[in-house]
């Protein structure tokens, strides 16, 4: 029944459900590992996210979902799941993920921002609750390094603007 369905859902494209099903499952037991730390440390949950730590977790998501899924620095950690294409944008990396099944699962996690940034901010979001001061340090660095990026990028758009360079 669940290839039937798998076969009937793809339209003769291949989507591997399986290697998602086994994702989705990965990332209940990372969450539940979490949500379990979280509840045994005894500390209580705030009635609502604080405005600036929501920014400050968006961005910081933002800016460590690129740099594990783009960065030409942490294409070794990709490098199982996933084949090299060719440069994309300052200092990134255009890659796809492998075909296997299960390589090709973990390789499309590892090149989508969008995708890993689920965990990222769960991971995010538990280190608030277990060890708030210093992963808002750590917050505070990646978001500092997003605000930096975007000055390196409007800096070179303005001499490539006046110089024609």
């Amino acid at each position: 029944m669940l290839q039937r369905t798998g076969r009937r859902y793809s339209a003769g494209h291949d989507r591997p459900l399986g290697g998602y099903l086994a994702a989705m499952a990965g990332f209940a037991a990372y969450t539940t590992a979490w949500a379990t730390a979280v509840r045994l440390r005894g500390r209580p949950l705030p009635d609502r996210p604080e405005p600036w730590d929501v920014v400050l977790t968006s961005v910081t998501t933002f800016r460590l979902s690129r740099l594990l899924t783009k960065a030409s620095v942490t294409s070794p950690l990709r490098a199982p799941f996933t084949r090299y294409v060719a440069p994309q944008g300052p200092a990134e990396l255009h890659e796809e993920a492998q075909p296997e099944n299960v390589k090709h699962t973990v390789g499309e996690l590892a090149t989508c921002p969008f995708c890993m940034s689920v965990w990222v901010v769960s991971t995010l979001t538990a280190g608030q609750l277990l060890w708030p001061r210093a992963t808002r340090t750590a917050m505070g660095a990646l978001t500092a390094l997003a605000g930096a990026d975007a000055l390196q990028l409007a800096y070179s758009a303005l001499v490539e603007k006046t110089t024609g360079e």
